[in-house]
């Protein structure tokens, strides 16, 4: 049980980077933190995707000539990761710019303080903020 536990302990991490990350996007009131945390949970997949493209005794995807019976990795995993990341950076810089626009608006990047001055006032959500 110990060796099975052990010999998978690259799961492990990616387990508790996801968690880690999951619970600062759950649990932090702070927007910037909950970025932080997408970015967390974001890396986790990315590190597991990679991860299972590896193949016991696999090479490079290079063809080799004269060899028949060539047992390779997949490259799949690393494309869609690639692509992942763009998107990944993408979000990130959409959010960031949310969350600017945001502290303009309120003064502040926490969420409870937020809901509270929404709360508060006698303007709708959409009529708070400032242009």
């Amino acid at each position: 049980m110990i060796e099975l536990i052990a010999g998978k302990y690259n799961y492990w991490i990616y387990i508790t980077l996801m968690m880690i990350g999951f619970y600062a996007m759950i649990e932090k009131g702070n927007l910037i933190k909950k970025i932080i945390g997408l970015n967390i949970f974001q890396t986790a997949i990315f590190l597991f995707y990679i991860s299972i493209s590896k193949v016991e005794g696999g090479t490079a995807p290079i063809l080799i000539l004269g060899k028949e019976a060539v047992v390779y990795d997949n490259p799949l995993p690393h494309v869609l990761i690639l692509t992942a990341i763009v998107v990944g950076v993408s979000v990130t810089a959409v959010a960031i710019a949310l969350v600017i626009r945001i502290y303009e608006s309120f003064g502040t990047v926490e969420e409870e303080e937020i809901l509270n001055i929404m709360k508060n006032s006698s303007l709708k959500p959409e009529e708070n903020i400032k242009t």
